[in-house]
């Protein structure tokens, strides 16, 4: 068992408000279902993860989402705790701290939910190269970043000063965290599913049995 946690901040896969980018191509309802999809499939390959403690950091009305019964079946095995914060930045520093403090300050390897190719064997890669580094981040082929893992949930401080969801997010996260003095290991880069073009290439890499896959798949895309 690897001492660390490993936190999912997601959000309710409401349609009109999850993946809105990939939606102006296939409509915010089969936009919100694959969205569910990959948020299934990252919780089942954090639920595999030898790892003392999984948590998501949860934001949005459940009630109202695609795939609400299936997804609240799946948080049963997980710490959940509310995103706070004004802004996106905010929010991820937030649930690095409050990850901390529900886990007793083990170490925190934190994703999202657009990256449901994640493995558990990946996971806890991410999770083991904290036991000689500082930190790991994993850059995302979009410019930003799909993993951050780090020692001490305080790191994730530097995150309040970062431009979020813009094509240097990555290299700035880098950057800030090395100006904390952090020694960081840079691990794999994965594609991330954020508009049509993304679909081909994350769906080519998750498992057969992937729910993104089906979702994708059954859309015709």
């Amino acid at each position: 068992m690897i001492e660390a946690s490993v936190l999912v901040v997601a959000k309710a896969p409401v349609a009109g408000l999850a993946k809105t980018r990939l939606a102006a191509s296939v409509g915010d309802a089969t936009a919100a279902d694959i969205a569910a999809a990959a948020l299934l499939d990252t919780l089942d390959a954090v639920a595999a993860t030898p790892v003392t403690a999984r948590v998501v950091a949860f934001s949005g009305d459940l009630d109202q989402a695609h795939r609400a019964d299936e997804i609240r079946s799946r948080l049963a095995d997980f710490v959940v705790i509310e995103q706070r914060g004004a802004d996106f930045a905010a929010r991820l520093a937030n649930a690095h701290a409050d990850t901390a403090a529900a886990t007793s300050r083990l170490p925190v390897v934190q994703v999202g939910m657009d990256t449901p190719q994640v493995s558990a064997e990946l996971l806890g890669r991410c999770a083991t190269g904290l036991a000689t580094a500082d930190a790991v981040l994993g850059m995302a082929r979009d410019g930003g970043w799909w993993v951050l893992g780090v020692t001490d949930a305080a790191a994730a401080e530097c995150l309040r000063d970062v431009p979020m969801s813009a094509p240097d997010t990555g290299e700035l996260t880098l950057k800030a965290l090395q100006h904390s003095g952090l020694g960081v290991e840079l691990v794999d880069e994965l594609t991330d599913v954020d508009t049509i073009d993304d679909v081909a290439a994350v769906r080519a890499a998750c498992p057969p049995g992937s729910l993104f896959r089906r979702a994708t798949e059954e859309a015709g895309i």
